[in-house]
């Protein structure tokens, strides 16, 4: 059996990964537990990079990790990363930001990255590279001489080819994942937009079996999508919903519904759209002011760039306008939490919830909305209003979908889902979960792994 090799821009270290229990690391962490594997990527220590990587074994699982000097993890992961590829795969040239120094640093780290695990790597090994800040990984490592069968997943979104040709270099981009023999997206129209730049951009080809010929190179591209541990969501949601703060947050609510929103704050989550929706829906629907509340638990990342401060600001004056307007002595119609909590916890307010919005304005995936649904109640289950423009509605359509640009249809979202009848709600709940069910997260990783090792 080969030895599995992750490599991510961030190892989770053995207790972080014990405290995301039932998500993607813990669905890598049985991979490599199988295998016997390798766990290689940045430490998360910034100082003067290290050439030998710090490699400790336990519980059968390998890491090794490399530390970084503050200038290269700058224009790396700050710069080329999430001010120039996170904005651009989401389809926000506004916020796109690309200097050749940081794109400098960018090809650097990843270099750096691969001639540190190269003398890791045995020959029988599968490599399994992860994200958007490690697109060069392959083409390093086999400038390095690294000969094994190497794969790519991106968890983000992939854009079409007008705007990744506003990309500066994005050419070096497609060359860089010509360089893996295999590449996974979440969804067939993330996978299309690639075929697609291959065909016009790069004098490529496309088989009729999926394989990719381009820049001397023969690879396959597929579309995988990423599931969740759906039993292990629900067993952990029916305990929850007893604990102390599960039973806080009902309390709290004196009767009346719930509607739930979770989220990283990211301008691609649409956080400012949902709250302009919410407060449409309480305008055009007055009869359920004082009825329901909505929850938004918005886990402030990358607090250190500019525009993230500027979105984590607006929303709160957003917040601040809805209850102002709309809001009783006796009720705020907007809870809204930069702080983050427990996959367990986090599980319980799901279940307590009538109705979860997941409205982003673009999203490779979205597993929130797959944990929501895995977190009902059989019996009472809530309703899912989705974007379309999130990965999960190619699977989830029998959830409620919106158009987070309109606001008024959000709105008429959220009526439809709170006056649904529970007949109604069982019925499209339970065929959301045969998907989950088949699309699990071992699903996504074996036949990824699958595919990769044949």
């Amino acid at each position: 059996m080969s030895r599995l090799v992750i490599v991510c821009n961030r190892v989770a270290l053995p207790a972080e990964a014990a405290q995301r229990s039932g998500g993607l690391v813990t669905g890598l962490v049985d991979a490599l537990h199988q295998a016997g594997g390798l766990w290689f990527g940045w430490s998360g220590k910034l100082g003067e990079t290290t050439k030998e990587p710090n490699v400790f074994e336990t519980e059968g699982v390998t890491y090794a990790t490399v530390d970084l000097t503050r200038a290269d993890h700058d224009g790396y992961y700050s710069g080329f990363s999430n001010a120039a590829l996170w904005p651009l795969f989401h389809y926000r040239l506004d916020l796109m930001n690309f200097t050749r120094r940081d794109l400098a640093a960018y090809r650097r780290v990843n270099a750096v990255l691969a001639d540190a695990l190269a003398p890791l790597l045995s020959p029988s090994d599968l490599v399994w590279v992860h994200d958007y800040h490690l697109i060069p990984m392959a083409e390093e490592l086999r400038r390095a001489g690294a000969t094994q069968r190497i794969g790519f997943f991106l968890h983000t979104p992939f854009p079409s080819l007008g705007v990744l040709a506003t990309l500066p270099h994005y050419g070096d981009l497609l060359k860089s994942l010509c360089a893996y023999d295999l590449v996974g997206f979440q969804t067939v129209e993330d996978l299309t937009a690639f075929h697609d730049a291959i065909l016009r951009r790069a004098g490529g080809t496309i088989s009729s079996d999926g394989h990719v010929r381009a820049f001397d190179r023969v690879l396959r591209a597929g579309a995988f999508p990423i599931g969740i541990d759906t039993e292990a969501i629900a067993e952990m949601a029916s305990r929850a919903v007893k604990s102390r703060t599960a039973r806080r947050l009902q309390e709290s609510l004196r009767g009346r519904k719930l509607i739930i929103g979770v989220d990283r704050l990211d301008y691609s989550k649409g956080l400012e759209h949902r709250f302009k929706a919410f407060a449409a829906f309480l305008e055009g629907y007055p009869a359920y002011r004082n009825h329901v509340r909505l929850l938004q638990i918005a886990t402030a990342t990358r607090s250190d760039v500019p525009e993230y401060r500027a979105l984590r600001q607006r929303l709160g004056a957003l917040a601040g306008d809805v209850a102002g307007r709309y809001a009783e002595l006796d009720w705020a119609p907007i809870q809204y939490l930069n702080r983050s909590f427990s996959q367990r916890s986090l599980a319980g307010f799901f279940r307590l919830s009538r109705v979860a919005l997941v409205t982003p304005l673009r999203d490779g995936m979205n597993l929130v909305a797959k944990e929501y649904v895995a977190a009902q109640n059989p019996d009472d289950p809530g309703v899912l209003v989705l974007s379309p423009f999130a990965g999960a509605a190619y699977e989830l359509d029998t959830a409620v979908i919106a158009n987070p640009y309109d606001p008024d249809a959000v709105a008429e979202a959220l009526q439809t889902a709170l006056g649904m009848p529970l007949g109604e709600r069982c019925d499209r709940w339970r065929a959301m979960m045969v998907v989950l069910r088949r699309n699990s997260i071992a699903a996504w990783r074996e036949s990824f792994l699958g595919a990769l090792s044949s």
